[in-house]
């Protein structure tokens, strides 16, 4: 039997959907480990994130995105996974390009939750 694995996503950031344009990205691990010799590692902490190409619409909250520094951003996955980031805020520069109409958004937080 088929399982759906991808195709329609949904993001909202603190009760707030968007319509999503493209990738949604969340990470799976919240460290990062390397071998520092065989049988031995290091770990370092991963900061938490959401990467989302979001439709720049007319409502598009941009004085929230710009004022908001505490979000929860819930991530829903076709296959029914769900991802939610706590304390969220929108880091880098983001821009709303005019030739595809999206906004390419990083939002940024304390705790990841795979549920």
């Amino acid at each position: 039997m088929g399982q759906a694995i991808a195709g329609t996503c949904y993001v909202k950031a603190d009760g707030q959907q968007f319509s999503v344009m493209g990738g949604i990205e969340c990470p799976l691990f919240d460290v990062k480990r390397e071998s520092v010799l065989p049988g031995l590692y290091k770990e370092e902490d991963l900061t938490p994130y959401v990467k989302v190409d979001a439709a720049f619409t007319k409502d598009f909250p941009i004085n929230k995105l710009r004022a908001a520094k505490d979000m929860t951003v819930t991530v829903e996955y076709r296959n029914g996974r769900v991802y939610v980031l706590t304390e969220a805020y929108v880091v880098g520069e983001p821009a709303a390009s005019g030739d595809d109409g999206k906004v390419a958004l990083e939002f940024n937080g304390r705790k990841g939750v795979w549920q």
